[in-house]
């Protein structure tokens, strides 16, 4: 678990900065007016009841939905809007879905030495050695030569994981990596999530696991309604939430917990 000190904006200025976000479906406003930063190195959990905008704040930052008005930047480099640098992008930008979204006829190495080799332009020999050593870390090295069809809910998310580490991504976004999945498979998910995070990985996470908020985050960022209402260490967050629609939908979440 991280100490909490590292603050929103690092020395170098945040690894993730959004101004002013709003974005619309229809007639119904999803996020209005979200500022937010996330630190180099910092572990950010997004929670609040469905509905909040939760998700959709997560997808903006690598622009797989496009906002109506605001400004992001990554690495101090605002998100662009389209082609290739767009690609580049979101190749530094990890993200991690509730649905595995893996190539069904590809093997489990296959699917993580793809990307490395047709956007990074890595050898295929180099890819597959880095990518046999992130499945090992995530632990499902032994499956390696299998199709996603044959590995459990959890083992596919790990791949997953590893298919986005492969990457060197500067950011992973997570978008309820765990609410797909049966109760036993969900720690092991959340044990790579935190072995992650220990390592420094710069993470968003939106997740309603508040055991993971509590161990593993530097921050908690509370939303309702298109709005960011609180944000705060986790300590502080759970044990006096300041708003009171955060002591309420704590008071529901916990009560279930």
């Amino acid at each position: 678990m991280h100490d909490g000190t590292k603050g929103g904006a690092g020395p170098g200025g945040p690894m993730v900065r959004i101004r002013g976000l709003r974005k619309s479906f229809g007639s119904h406003l999803v996020l209005d007016d979200v500022d937010l930063d996330v630190g180099a190195g910092e572990v950010v959990v997004i929670a609040g009841p469905s509905g909040s905008g939760k998700s959709t704040l997560c997808r903006c930052i690598n622009r797989l939905e496009v906002p109506d008005a605001g400004e992001i930047t990554v690495g101090g480099h605002p998100v662009p809007h389209e082609g290739r640098e767009l690609a580049r992008m979101r190749a530094e930008v990890g993200m991690v879905f509730q649905q595995f979204n893996l190539f069904a006829h590809r093997t489990v190495l296959e699917n993580v030495v793809l990307g490395p080799v047709r956007v990074l332009g890595h050898r295929p020999e180099r890819a597959r050695v880095r990518a046999t050593h992130l499945l090992e870390r995530v632990g499902v090295g032994a499956q390696a030569a299998k199709y996603p069809a044959q590995l459990s809910g959890g083992q596919q998310q790990r791949v997953a994981i590893a298919r986005s580490l492969a990457m060197n991504p500067k950011v992973m976004l997570f978008d309820e990596p765990t609410s797909a999945l049966d109760p036993e498979m969900i720690n092991e998910v959340l044990d790579v999530m935190k072995s992650l995070a220990h390592d420094g990985m710069t993470m968003v996470v939106v997740t309603h696991e508040m055991g993971f908020a509590r161990s593993a985050a530097d921050r908690v960022v509370f939303m309702d309604a298109g709005r960011l209402v609180e944000q705060a260490p986790p300590a502080q967050f759970f044990s006096a939430p300041r708003s009171r629609r955060a002591q309420d939908f704590l008071s529901k979440i916990l009560s279930h917990s």
